[in-house]
Order: C-alpha cells, then sequence, then structure tokens
C-alpha cells in the first residue's frame, strides 16, 4: 500500500506541476499578446479559468493525502494517544464518505449531465464534462487517501 500511495503522490505532484506550468505560460501568452501585440487571444481566459479549477480541485485532494490541508487540531492534540487515534479514524470516515456522496456521486452525475447535454465551453469548444471530470477523480483520490491513513491510524 505504501508503494501505491508513493506512486499516486509522485503522478499527481507531476500533473499538478504540468497544470500550474499551463497556467503561468497561457496567462503570460495573454500579456504579451494583449501588451505587446494589442491584440486580445481569445482562448487564454478561458484556458486559465479551467486551469485554476483543476489545480484548486485536485490540490486540494493532494493535500488531503499529504495531511497539509487547513484544520483546527488545537482540541484534539490535547487528547489521549488512544482517544486522538480513535477520533483521527471517524474524521477520516466523514472525509471518506463526503468524498463519496458529494464528489465521487455528485461528480459523476454533474459530468453525466453536462455531457449528455452537450455542453461544451464557448471559445476552446471543449466538452464541460471533461473539465467537471476533476470532480469525481478527486473524490476518489481522498477515498484512497482516506483509507491509507485509517489503515496507518490502526497499526
Amino acid at each position: 500500500m505504501e508503494r501505491v500511495y508513493k506512486t499516486i503522490n509522485r503522478i499527481i505532484e507531476k500533473l499538478l506541476i504540468g497544470i500550474f506550468a499551463l497556467l503561468v505560460l497561457d496567462v503570460l501568452w495573454q500579456v504579451f499578446y494583449r501588451n505587446v501585440l494589442n491584440r486580445s487571444s481569445s482562448f487564454t481566459e478561458e484556458l486559465a479559468r479551467f486551469a485554476m479549477i483543476w489545480l484548486a480541485i485536485l490540490g486540494a485532494a493532494y493535500l488531503n493525502g499529504q495531511r497539509a490541508h487547513l484544520a483546527m487540531d488545537f482540541l484534539l492534540r490535547k487528547l489521549p494517544e488512544a482517544k486522538k487515534r480513535r477520533r483521527l479514524i471517524i474524521i477520516e470516515c466523514l472525509m471518506l464518505l463526503f468524498a463519496f456522496f458529494v464528489l465521487v456521486l455528485g461528480g459523476i452525475n454533474l459530468v453525466y449531465i453536462t455531457t449528455h447535454l452537450g455542453q461544451v465551453s464557448s471559445a476552446l469548444n471543449l466538452p464541460l464534462g471533461v473539465v467537471y471530470a476533476v470532480v469525481p477523480f478527486s473524490g476518489m483520490l481522498i477515498i484512497f487517501y482516506s483509507v491509507y491513513h485509517i489503515l496507518n491510524l490502526k497499526k
């Protein structure tokens, strides 16, 4: 399980770096086009928005896996070790349930509806189901990370 965890982390890290690089290049292209060539590029604003959506949602799932997300744990730290472990397992189970019902099931429904309705972006002509596919994907990542953390807490 540890090897799978590390492999997934490396893949997600590279994907996040690639998306961020794409976002930076896209914004630089827009600034260059607008300020140097005095023209407006039609696709850059939309591409930046989609890259930011993927970066934020996928980054949140990755941070959850690294236990680097925002948390108020000052009360949890004061608990004895056994109670702390139980509470952490409960928290991970709640995150797993949230990820399953809201992100995976809700995200699959969102992707299905936008794909079924044939919605496409205006400038890139990209199916919006592709853009929204990050939601169920990130939900599955959070579920994997929650299972991993629960198994490590039980040791």
